[in-house]
């Protein structure tokens, strides 16, 4: 499987992220959207982490795991994903189209 990029940023799609999940990885998929966006719906074990928060929740981000990073449309995702990269974080995707593309369950 090939990387795609966005910009300097890996990217996967929703239907990537579904069935990995489906396949049981274990995959960190953090929510940058703020709460009362998140309390509509978000992918099952999701962590919210709001954009605005992230600087001081970093320490809540396993550096050695792959994240995720996912919102409604994959904008502010993509930001999340250029922040951590300058912060160390070496393997994060962003989801692109965000939410607007999930096709699978939400808690």
């Amino acid at each position: 499987m090939f990387q795609r990029q966005q910009l300097g940023i890996s990217t996967i799609t929703p239907e990537e992220v579904r069935s990995r999940l489906a396949k049981g990885e274990d995959l960190l998929i953090i929510d940058v959207r703020e709460p009362m966006e998140v309390a509509m719906g978000k992918i099952p074990g999701a962590l919210n982490i709001p954009l605005s928060e992230l600087p001081e929740r970093l320490e809540a981000i396993d550096r050695d795991k792959e994240a995720v990073l996912v919102c409604r449309s994959g904008n502010r995702s993509h930001v999340a994903c250029q922040f951590l990269q300058a912060n160390g974080y070496s393997n994060v995707k962003n989801m692109v189209g965000g939410l607007i593309l999930w096709e699978g369950d939400l808690e």
